[in-house]
């Protein structure tokens, strides 16, 4: 396999991967979301090192890794647009906590 079908190969898996990450959010199964990105991580260091030493690709190769970063790009998109509400509401009862948490230093955690 040349550098260039193994770079396909490894866009293919981180495709396929952001695929089953936007059933995950659909879902709102957050832990497999969370695990499969970490999946992906360690997918775009693989990528990092070997499309590094790919010398020389030919045209075929430069518009199939394009065609697979924008359906990477569009799964992206779209996950955040399932996860973004998600975190606006763990945010909001973050911040809630934070603030009872607060009050109860302040005020003592009862009225006895």
């Amino acid at each position: 396999m040349t550098g260039h079908e193994q770079i396909l190969e490894v866009y293919g898996s981180l495709s396929e991967r952001t695929g089953h990450m936007l059933e995950a959010a659909k879902e709102s199964d957050w832990e497999r979301l969370v695990a499969m990105e970490q999946d992906c991580r360690g997918l775009i260091e693989r990528l990092k090192i070997i499309d590094a030493r790919a010398l020389n690709p030919d045209p075929h190769y430069v518009e199939r890794k394009v065609e697979i970063i924008r359906k990477v790009l569009a799964d992206d998109a779209e996950i955040r647009r399932h996860t973004e509400p998600w975190m606006e509401k763990l945010q909001a009862l973050l911040g809630s906590a934070r603030q009872m948490h607060k009050l109860e230093r302040t005020y003592g955690s009862g009225a006895g």
